[in-house]
């Protein structure tokens, strides 16, 4: 190990958090680098109104959370973590979201330190066309801010990293300097790829995420209603008030939909995806979506709603599918059970683009990239 210090900062390091899960693998493949590693985050546990413990260890990651102040939506918040993170003095802080308060609070920080510090910008692709699944009002903090805010900060991080491609087109429009931006996709941990295949069973269809609103689980409802002799299961924890709204609009759940508590052990978790034949993943917005890729390095058949971040991974009819409508998805499985897709080929591609060695190189080259501009 080296004695230069790595402090991550995301919002959630509890309950079912993308973010987080981007986070932890970022430290992961830093940890094997030889940096020391530390994450920072509120004590918020994503989808509940409850807090986490103060301290944790993950991974061999140490994580230390913080009381927040919540300040709208669903992520917004602030917290204060200056005084630790001086106290650890990292050589390079690594912040993830783009527009929030978190971020800004590491610029900061940086002027603070007695060292030189990089400052490195996760994205996580927080832009969505024409606001359409935003409020009114988050719509207009959210065009405020890139229109005022955005491009006065964006270039202030020493080096910004989109985890898509297709996000590059919204940073440019920011203003953001191109020759310190970088695309570094989400990564699928080394055991989804040595761990041992678990029997499938047939007729089976799988979501795993958070049960939310913006994950469409009325279709996953809809689906099963039409396919009556395939069996679904819904994995993942419930945000609060969702399953009731849902029970309104479904005052009878289909009899071949069962619901899962989330699984955090990641042997269950590759159990899970092993058992069904089928992957589906219905979101009505999906930056670069963790749990495709995870589903894909065991060979599952994937089918998703028609998002930024499916066509990010999956080329139609190639190593997955892309659908609109509930009939499609019906179409799609039925004619899987006759001729389905090359299961080697697709684990191949995601081994290929979403290995945790890609993140290493990447991060390799960019710290490289950070102090050859510095001298």
């Amino acid at each position: 190990m080296n004695n230069k210090k790595v402090l991550i900062v995301c919002p959630y390091s509890a309950g079912s958090c993308g973010v987080f899960n981007r986070a932890l693998l970022d430290a992961q493949a830093l940890k094997e680098l030889g940096y020391q590693v530390m994450i920072f985050s509120s004590n918020a546990i994503k989808g509940s109104k409850g807090e986490a413990k103060k301290e944790e260890i993950i991974g061999g990651i140490v994580i230390k959370r913080f009381p927040y102040v919540k300040l709208g939506g669903e992520s917004f918040m602030y917290w204060d973590y200056k005084k630790e993170a001086i106290t650890y003095a990292p050589d390079y802080i690594f912040v993830h979201n783009y527009r929030h308060l978190h971020t800004t609070q590491a610029l900061k920080i940086k002027k603070l330190l007695n060292k030189k510090c990089f400052v490195i910008l996760i994205t996580h692709a927080p832009f969505i066309e024409k606001n359409e699944t935003r409020s009114w009002l988050s719509s207009c903090t959210v065009d405020f801010y890139d229109s005022v805010i955005g491009p006065k900060t964006i270039n202030r991080f020493d080096a910004i990293v989109a985890i898509c491609n297709w996000e590059k087109d919204y940073l440019n429009k920011l203003g953001a300097d191109i020759n310190k931006t970088y695309c570094v996709p989400n990564a699928v941990p080394n055991e989804f790829f040595i761990e041992p295949f678990s029997p499938t069973i047939n007729k089976s269809i799988l979501f795993l995420g958070r049960v939310a609103p913006i994950k469409n689980i009325l279709f996953i409802l809809d689906l099963a209603r039409i396919m009556s002799d395939y069996n679904f299961s819904i994995v993942g924890p419930v945000e609060e008030d969702y399953l009731y709204n849902l029970s309104l609009k479904h005052p009878r759940f289909p009899e071949n939909v069962t619901l899962y508590p989330g699984i955090y052990d990641l042997q269950k978790k590759i159990k899970a995806y092993d058992v069904h034949k089928f992957f589906i993943l219905p979101s009505l917005r999906e930056a670069m979506p963790q749990a495709l890729i995870e589903a894909m390095s065991r060979g599952k058949i994937c089918i998703c709603s028609d998002t930024f971040g499916a066509r990010e991974v999956i080329t139609n009819k190639d190593n997955g599918f892309i659908c609109n409508t509930i009939q499609e998805a019906k179409d799609i499985i039925l004619k899987q059970e006759v001729n389905p897709l090359e299961k080697n080929q697709i684990i191949s591609n995601v081994q290929f683009n979403y290995s945790i060695d890609n993140i290493k190189q990447a991060y390799a080259k960019i710290f490289e990239d950070l102090n050859k501009n510095d001298k």
